[in-house]
């Protein structure tokens, strides 16, 4: 079982947002989208096999062309994202603090989809499919995953999991062992 969807979305992926100064609930639920199509919600925080790291799967790759080609243009909002870095472990291991430091991962994330200069935050919330859309057309664009994949996970994460009282996922859980 990964991050519960609702303490995610309240104290890691909204303040990051509003730290960023770019939320907006459309952008809330895209990262949680995106997390709970790469990680189950960080189940799974590296795969067998991949280099990518943390709930969103980032690549180092990804990661340096974050900073190296949209970030080096930006030195203000560069300010903001290396201020939620580790203080000496950033220096270290840059690529760690996708897997340790969520609210990072989270401002890398973001940055992935602010660097397709899409109008994210005039998009309706609510529209899955929409943000599964720019998940497959800019996040992983090699990735096999399906527009589908993402709002599966959605429904079945986010969605399922926000519906329902924490006594109900309780007797969900225990159902499912």
């Amino acid at each position: 079982m990964g991050i519960c969807a609702k303490e995610l979305r309240l104290h890691v992926v909204r303040p990051t947002l509003k730290h960023l100064q770019m939320w907006s609930p459309t952008a809330e639920n895209l990262l949680l989208g995106t997390a709970a199509r790469e990680s189950e919600l960080g189940f799974h925080i590296k795969q067998d096999h991949h280099r990518a790291l943390g709930i969103y799967h980032i690549s180092p790759r990804m990661h340096r062309n974050i900073w190296d080609f949209y970030l080096a243009k930006r030195s203000e909002l560069s300010s903001l994202v290396r201020g939620l870095a580790s203080q000496r472990e950033f220096l270290c291991h840059p690529h760690l603090e996708l897997a340790t430091n969520l609210s990072y991962a989270t401002a890398i994330a973001w940055l992935v989809y602010c660097r397709t200069e899409k109008n994210i935050h005039s998009m309706p919330k609510d529209d899955i499919e929409g943000l599964g859309k720019l998940w497959h057309n800019h996040f992983h664009r090699h990735n096999p995953g399906s527009v589908q994949s993402f709002v599966d996970s959605y429904e079945r994460l986010i969605t399922g999991e926000t519906s329902q009282t924490g006594e109900n996922q309780t007797s969900t859980a225990i159902r499912s062992l």
